[in-house]
Formats: structure tokens, C-alpha cells, sequence
């Protein structure tokens, strides 16, 4: 029985790699393979890998059609090229995020600061902060990420770099976005009172957005480099 099974397997391994398509011989030299999808008495048109292209039929010199178990075949074979060409696609992808990210910041008064994007349609200014746990955010940046403020309670106590203890509101950011570098479901509070003239912008970029990267401030060339674990 098993070696009927991998009998079976080798033949199937032959006939994918052999299985003829449809072919087209075209006039000017060519040859395209695929499947004839649809014929008229002017045109051809030929499934492709991954779409169709449609021919006169004053184009072509000649056409070989395969059988109908041989364009099963050529499915099935076309079918694994695509899943190979996205798992490349994908392992591209999660080599470049983990590749090292340059942010540029602005050395101000107040420390480095860093313009984000948040909830992918907010603009914000925050001062970069190790020492901050979340991302602190002013009192006036609620209503531009959509919360009201009337409707919501404290269940947070922050203290500010000048000792104040302040209540706030715990949220989740569905996005955080540093020039093209993302984190999502990030931890932040919204302060539930004015803060004076302390100076953080909009608000402090904490370590639930660091922690998520190993980061280094460059300060000769102010940039904030970001690389994800």
C-alpha cells in the first residue's frame, strides 16, 4: 500500500511538471501558455497564471490544446506558484519591519520631539520619555481621537515630571504610526486635567510605544532608530 502511495506521488510529481497547456503560436515568433478561456470567430482569450489576455485571432500562426485532465493540472500547479510567490511575499514583508527604522525628531525646549499619527488618522507632537509607562496625551487630544470625556470616569492616577498627581483615563490606541514605523493596540492615558504650562506638546511618547522596539536616540543626526524584536 505505501509503495502504491509514493508510486502514485512520483506520477503525479511527473505529470504536473510535464502537463502541456494550451499554447499559442503567435505570427511574430512567440509562444503563450495557459488555457483558452473563451473563443470567438475574431479572438482567443487565455487564462494566465494570475489573469487573462486576449488575442486576435489574425495574430496567431498555430494552437496546441491540452486535454481537459491536463488543464486540472495546470490549475493545481498554478495555484502552488501563487501560494509560494505570497509566502515569499510575506517573508519579505516581516524582513523588512524587522530591519532597522530611522525617525526623525526635533530637539526642542522640551526634549526630542516626535510627530505620530494616531488611531492612523490623528496628527500629534509628543516628547520622547523613557521614564513615562504609556503615552500620556493632553486633555484636548480626547475629542480628536473621538472620546467624550463627559461620559467617561477616572481609573488612573499619573504623576507629572513636576510631582502633580493627575487623574486620567486609560485607553487603548488602536494605531500608533512614527513616520512608517507601527504599533498597534498600544496602551496610552488621556489626561483628565489641564496641565499648566508643563511642557510635552501634545502629550509623551512612553515605553508602551518604545518597549515595543529596541530604539536609539541619535542625537548628531536626530534620529530616533527603531527595530521590532
Amino acid at each position: 500500500m505505501k509503495k502504491a502511495m509514493v508510486l502514485s506521488l512520483i506520477f503525479w510529481a511527473i505529470f504536473l511538471a510535464k502537463s502541456p497547456a494550451d499554447t499559442l503560436y503567435l505570427k511574430n515568433g512567440r509562444s503563450i501558455e495557459g488555457l483558452i478561456k473563451s473563443e470567438d470567430e475574431k479572438t482567443i482569450e487565455l487564462e494566465v497564471c494570475q489573469g487573462f489576455i486576449k488575442f486576435d485571432k489574425d495574430e496567431i500562426e498555430r494552437i496546441e490544446k491540452s486535454a481537459p485532465p491536463e488543464a486540472q493540472v495546470i490549475r493545481l500547479k498554478w495555484e502552488r506558484r501563487i501560494v509560494q510567490a505570497q509566502q515569499r511575499l510575506q517573508k519579505q514583508r516581516e524582513e523588512e519591519e524587522r530591519m532597522p527604522k530611522k525617525v526623525e525628531f526635533s530637539q526642542e525646549r522640551q526634549g526630542i520631539i516626535l510627530n505620530v499619527t494616531l488611531n492612523r488618522k490623528v496628527e500629534a507632537s509628543l516628547v520622547l520619555d523613557t521614564g513615562a509607562s504609556l503615552i500620556m496625551l493632553r486633555k484636548d487630544m480626547a475629542k480628536k481621537i473621538g472620546i467624550n470625556l463627559d461620559k467617561v470616569k477616572p481609573d488612573a492616577k499619573l504623576t507629572l515630571a513636576d510631582g502633580r498627581k493627575i487623574d486620567a483615563k486609560y485607553i487603548i490606541l488602536e494605531s500608533v504610526k512614527a513616520q512608517g514605523v507601527e504599533a498597534e493596540n498600544v496602551e496610552a492615558a488621556i489626561l483628565l486635567e489641564e496641565v499648566g504650562e508643563i511642557n510635552f506638546g501634545d502629550g509623551l511618547l512612553g515605553m508602551s510605544f518604545l518597549g515595543r522596539f529596541n530604539f536609539k536616540v541619535d542625537q548628531k543626526e536626530k534620529k530616533l532608530i527603531l527595530e521590532k524584536f
